[in-house]
């Protein structure tokens, strides 16, 4: 398929087509979360973590808060933008499950 020039569907994929991208909105998804716990909980590199997190908030899907404690305590949480992206991931779930059923021969019902 050519690539065309101003396609949504491009624009979308050099965005959210990266490495741990989804994933890491997936986990905001819940909620804020600190820099630690995304870590943890995707077992990602510190640094390529860091890099999708600037890259998500250079888009304007994810929020960096600072708050001022002692010591001090950064979260990262979906903006309203990066929520739009929930219905996407959703389906990419449902679809997901329905081909590795449809791989194993079992009936997926409509």
């Amino acid at each position: 398929m050519a690539q065309v020039d101003g396609c949504p569907i491009t624009d979308a994929m050099e965005i959210l087509g990266k490495k741990w991208v989804i994933l890491i909105i997936n986990q905001l998804l819940t909620g804020p979360k600190r820099f630690c716990q995304l870590e943890n909980e995707m077992n990602i590199s510190g640094r390529l973590l860091s890099e999708r997190l600037k890259d998500l908030e250079a888009e304007g899907l994810v929020e960096k808060k600072v708050y001022p404690d002692i010591p001090v305590r950064i979260e990262y949480e979906l903006t309203e933008q990066g929520k739009k992206i929930e219905p996407v991931i959703r389906e990419m779930y449902a679809w997901s499950l329905e081909r590795k059923k449809s791989e194993k021969g079992e009936h997926v019902p409509s």
